[in-house]
């Protein structure tokens, strides 16, 4: 079973777990933007199938089997959005729409191709760890900005890469993996952040904050 539906099953299932903690019914269907009684009748396929376990009113998990295609479809997924940008000349707010078409139709020789091509990256453009063909990679537990202090340093290493729009914001604050942040000041009452960004202060808003992950310096 490797349709494009089960792909994007076990890569939201993965994508939602916590150390591999059951994910709800309802947070899969939050995820696939699909009504719950579809997605139980897909957890029950996908559980004869032998990709995931489920239990009702429990959630579901996947197996080593659905882990390893899941992982495949992520590693696809963030090589081709590499490949977009890097290659292709595409700006990184246009590149996850079409990641998540190309995913499902390209072969595992022409993404290791396009790795070779990369370099062996071991990122994507917006900072999301790329699994090796071993499928071996490491999701690091970063804290995010909103949690710095005025006066604490860090380096940016993730943002979101679902929403153009912040995309395209985050580009114009320069917020991009590998900048150097300071937090200036933050605003009581779950305000903005005051930020110096490369050596220039600008404002980030709370929310936004919440998203972008960073890397404390000593």
């Amino acid at each position: 079973m490797t349709t494009p539906a089960v792909e994007d099953y076990l890569k939201a299932i993965y994508q939602l777990s916590e150390a591999g903690a059951p994910v709800s019914t309802s947070a899969i269907a939050d995820r696939l933007g699909i009504a719950a009684g579809s997605v139980t009748g897909m957890l029950k396929r996908l559980s004869e199938a032998g990709l995931v376990e489920h239990t009702r009113y429990y959630g579901a998990r996947l197996t080593e089997d659905g882990t390893s295609n899941a992982v495949r479809t992520i590693r696809r997924h963030r090589i081709l959005e590499l490949f977009l940008v890097d290659v292709l000349g595409y700006t990184w707010d246009r590149v996850h729409e079409e990641a998540e078409q190309l995913e499902h139709v390209v072969t595992d020789e022409l993404i290791d191709r396009m790795a070779g091509v990369l370099g062996q990256p071991d990122a994507d453009p917006h900072g999301a760890p790329i699994p090796d063909g071993e499928g071996t990679f490491y999701e690091h537990p970063f804290p995010t900005l909103a949690e710095m202090l005025p006066g604490e340093g860090a380096t940016l290493r993730r943002v979101p890469d679902e929403d153009a729009a912040a995309l395209r914001y985050l580009a114009q604050l320069q917020l991009r993996p590998g900048a150097e942040l300071e937090v200036i000041d933050v605003a009581p009452f779950n305000g903005p952040l005051r930020v110096r960004i490369n050596g220039t202060e600008q404002v980030v808003g709370r929310e936004l904050a919440k998203q972008i992950k960073v890397e404390p310096r000593e």
